[in-house]
């Protein structure tokens, strides 16, 4: 069973990382393994045997570092509440993001293959995570099989959500990609039963424009074009989406541009142009 500490853990996942970072994340009271389960999205079956084991939970604020790319793998994190991003760093010192992550999503399972974390994960928000240690992780997969169906959920549907990443990546124009984000990401707030019209982005316009692999001037430039365009309503971090079927028109486009997209389903261009527009 996992310590009950509200400092500093004896069992510590980047230990040398902890230490520095103290102030930055704790650990707070173990939650219970159906209190995790249901943070997936998984029904939390009765099982008396799971009613003695503790999940360490770790308290991050915004900002904060929780898994170091290149680290010597010990805990597999699952986002509990807030967000993060998944930074990849080249040899040039750019950092790519590779990933945003809510509640119920799984952080650092490739590295139960790789041995060592590929990514390093950043809180967005002060959030919390569920740390699971590596070398407990088959041990209670086989003694809690609610456990290991839960973790399989996750990762598949997570399977998908890279799957569309990669579909944002496949649109030439910059205001498709920012587009299809937007859809996405209102779709992960509908799923976690938050609001799919009002989005606050935790993550920066460099953040989304490392994502989306476009400069950080054309995600700003994308975001007064869907703007004007109809579609958003932005102020700051604060975006409304004012008429859905607009901003999915754009998102139609993988050829061309959405503007024709956008202005052809408001209706300043004409049907045929709409219609081409629509078909790219």
């Amino acid at each position: 069973m996992l310590a009950t500490s509200t400092n500093v853990s004896p069992i510590t996942p980047e230990r040398g990382a902890w230490f520095v970072q103290r102030s930055a994340v704790t650990t707070s009271a173990p939650a219970s393994l159906p209190e995790l389960l249901r943070t997936i999205g998984c029904e939390a079956r009765p099982d008396p045997a799971a009613a003695g084991l503790g999940v360490n939970v770790w308290r991050a604020r915004s900002g904060a570092v929780l898994l170091h790319e290149g680290a010597e793998a010990e805990t597999v994190l699952v986002v509990r509440s807030g967000s993060f991003k998944c930074v990849k760093t080249s040899e040039d010192g750019y950092e790519q993001v590779l990933a945003f992550a809510g509640p119920g999503e799984v952080l650092g399972f490739e590295a139960v293959s790789r041995g060592h974390h590929t990514a390093t994960v950043i809180a967005l928000e002060d959030s919390t995570a569920y740390s699971l240690p590596l070398r407990e992780l088959d041990r209670w997969r086989q003694r809690f099989p609610s456990l290991d169906h839960a973790l399989q959920f996750a990762l598949s549907r997570q399977l998908v959500r890279a799957g569309e990443v990669a579909e944002m990546m496949a649109a030439v124009a910059a205001e498709t990609r920012l587009a299809r984000f937007l859809v996405w990401l209102a779709g992960c707030m509908a799923e976690r039963g938050q609001s799919s019209r009002r989005l606050y982005l935790r993550m920066s316009r460099r953040d989304i424009a490392s994502l989306l692999g476009v400069a950080h001037e054309t995600v700003s430039r994308s975001f007064t074009a869907l703007a004007d365009w109809g579609c958003l309503r932005v102020d700051n971090r604060e975006v409304e989406i004012v008429d859905e079927a607009a901003l999915r028109a754009c998102t139609r486009g993988t050829r061309g541009t959405g503007d024709e997209g956008a202005r052809g389903h408001a209706g300043t261009r004409s049907r045929p142009a709409a219609r081409a527009a629509l078909a790219a």
